[in-house]
């Protein structure tokens, strides 16, 4: 595959990236780098070669999910700036 400048331009629209003619060069060049290791990877002789799954053969340690220390609505509502009745009052966040 041949990295030119309509390619790395192609890209950078894509990804709504603008690059400057230097660094055109240098996207152009770090591609070229890239798709030479990709050629390089697909010479490895990976027959007999198990696909790896994981990084580690470490397990996630989860703690169990249990309450603690819950507090009744009025008395969340006792320190509430602003409080409607049974909610806590806070500024709009989404405009429409």
């Amino acid at each position: 595959m041949k990295v030119d400048d309509k390619l790395v331009e192609h890209l950078a629209h894509l990804s709504r990236l603008e690059f400057d003619d230097v660094s055109k060069e240098k996207m152009k060049s770090d591609f070229d780098k890239m798709l030479d290791f990709v050629a390089k990877l697909e010479k490895v002789d990976t027959e007999g070669v198990e696909p790896l799954v994981y990084m580690s053969k470490e397990t996630n340690v989860l703690r169990i999910d249990a309450v603690k220390g819950e507090i009744s609505q009025g008395r969340a509502l006792q320190n509430a700036p602003e409080k409607d009745t049974d909610y806590i009052r806070v500024p709009k966040v989404i405009k429409q």
